[in-house]
């Protein structure tokens, strides 16, 4: 299964290398992720820090993924767990997968209690809104972790915010709203659920069952 995954914002050489190295760390078996930088151009968002914002990701994203040859690809996975495009009458040739979607569905289809964290208000507000529109219920709405788009690269910080908002969280995961962001190993729960992680597991699955279509 050939993917085109594409960042939701514009980032640098630096960033774009470390979530393609993480994509070729998760990737599994029949699985192949290619990542693109979404572009430099002036309408296009450096972060997600408001709904304009968003908005503006998520057409930036259709318009590339309109212009893509759709022979070369199996699907199109927005590097994003807000799942820009895919809740859209997008048109196109090959299927959009959520990792959001896929993520929330995993804990969901276990009968699993689901509690989610985001960077700002902007993206928790989103967040919530798929979560609805996917049927998948929280036990209580997003927490905001008040982190900047730098912070993503940024492990420690980004942990230590999620242990703080998470620790007294009565649930079973932790749905981590951000795609590329390395969480670790919990060792009880509540489980910090890396959806990327968790979305590639599932479409490896898919590529084994349908033969990488």
């Amino acid at each position: 299964m050939r993917l085109l995954a594409i960042t939701p914002i514009s980032v640098d050489r630096a960033e774009l290398e470390r979530r393609r190295h993480r994509y070729e760390t998760l990737a599994p078996a029949g699985v192949t992720v290619a990542l693109e930088n979404l572009g430099d151009a002036a309408d296009v968002p450096r972060a997600l820090d408001d709904e304009a914002d968003i908005r503006a990701s998520e057409g930036a994203l259709l318009a590339r993924y309109r212009d893509v040859d759709p022979e070369e690809w199996d699907g199109y996975l927005p590097d994003c767990v807000l799942d820009p495009v895919s809740g859209l009458e997008h048109g196109l040739c090959r299927p959009v997968f959520g990792i959001g979607r896929l993520a929330s569905s995993f804990v969901a289809g276990q009968g699993g209690r689901l509690a989610a964290v985001a960077r700002n208000v902007a993206i928790a507000a989103e967040l919530d809104r798929k979560l609805a529109e996917y049927a998948v219920g929280t036990v209580a709405p997003t927490a905001v972790l008040d982190l900047s788009v730098e912070d993503i690269a940024d492990d420690a910080t980004w942990a230590d915010a999620v242990g703080r908002r998470t620790a007294r969280l009565d649930c079973d995961f932790v749905l981590n709203a951000c795609s590329a962001v390395d969480v670790g190993e919990q060792p009880r729960a509540p489980y910090l659920l890396d959806p990327t992680r968790t979305a590639l597991a599932l479409l490896g699955l898919r590529a084994a069952t349908t033969g990488g279509s």
